[in-house]
């Protein structure tokens, strides 16, 4: 097995992770040709095959399991020491600890916080999701270092003294979550005379938390359905339940069933922003997390 190297059990491990070699190309940033030639070098040095192929990609052999058992951990330690040595060359390492709203958790900052992996590979960022109250007790606290909030329409004038806090870019402004089979799906925007007569869908969460009512300049709006998570407010308009605001900061990230469509409403004169805050005197890690935050929902 001399003929065997590093490259080829990365290889083979993504080979039967992902369960063909077109997809483990894709994840390596290698061509299909060159991860065959990969699997056949390491074949010969096994002396038997690896994968069987079939029709919907390949499995691993007898022979493939046997030395998975072992090549997995080989990438894992290699893995682990490039971080190591990446972290000795970058100031930018340890961990960080980020809060953010849900719907901010669930599209800006993980896109942010793979900005920063690529970057900072030595930089393990843990993310925890709460309302904005209770993330800014967790910043005070010092139990995270930053802190993504919604300020604007609808809530608390928050207390931010002795902080430092920096808009984010919000995307494409506020708009409605429909079912797919809801006329509004097939449009391209809705004027915001059309939602008069909808049945809303709306947030129920803790006092001063980032929920969303019905459409803010709406009289008198019908609400069908609460709901504490945003998750559980989208189930229910997958289910043609009702209509739900959302920002379209979301809008990459709804769930299967549902449509997101901006709303025009010369009416709407304050809208909901999106605000890193972090302590006056921030660490080198924040900093970075907060500059990758305000590159924009989808970098720089």
């Amino acid at each position: 097995m001399s003929e065997m190297t590093l490259a080829g059990l990365r290889v083979v491990v993504e080979v039967a992770r992902r369960g063909s070699f077109t997809a483990a190309a894709e994840v390596l940033g290698y061509t299909q040709s060159a991860i065959s030639r990969q699997v056949g070098v390491m074949e010969t040095a096994v002396g038997s095959p690896l994968f069987e192929r079939w029709a919907r990609g390949v499995r691993p052999t007898t022979a493939c399991e046997a030395l998975l058992k072992h090549a997995r951990q080989v990438v894992v330690h290699l893995e682990a020491a490039e971080l190591e040595i990446a972290g000795l060359r970058d100031r930018i390492a340890g961990r960080l600890a980020v809060g953010a709203y849900p719907t901010a958790a669930a599209s800006l900052v993980p896109r942010a916080m793979a900005r920063v992996k690529e970057e900072h590979p030595a930089l393990a960022v843990r993310l925890g999701e709460a309302g904005s109250p209770a993330l800014l007790r967790r910043l005070r606290a010092g139990r995270i270092e930053v802190a993504v909030i919604a300020v604007g329409d609808g809530l608390p004038d928050y207390d931010l003294s002795g902080l430092r806090a920096e808009s984010v870019p919000g995307g494409r402004g506020l708009g409605v979550a429909v079912a797919d089979g809801h006329p509004f799906a097939t449009r391209t925007e809705v004027d915001v005379r059309d939602l008069a007569g909808q049945v809303w869908v709306v947030g129920a969460g803790g006092e001063g938390g980032p929920q969303f009512g019905a459409w803010p300049t709406l009289s008198a709006p019908h609400v069908g359905h609460e709901a504490r998570t945003w998750q559980t407010r989208l189930g229910l308009v997958a289910a043609g339940l009702g209509v739900s605001v959302l920002p379209g900061l979301a809008a990459d990230v709804v769930p299967r069933g549902v449509t997101w469509v901006p709303v025009r409403d010369p009416g709407l004169a304050e809208r909901r922003q999106t605000v890193v805050v972090t302590d006056e005197d921030r660490s080198p890690a924040a900093d970075v997390f907060a500059q990758a935050l305000r590159s924009g929902p989808h970098g720089s």
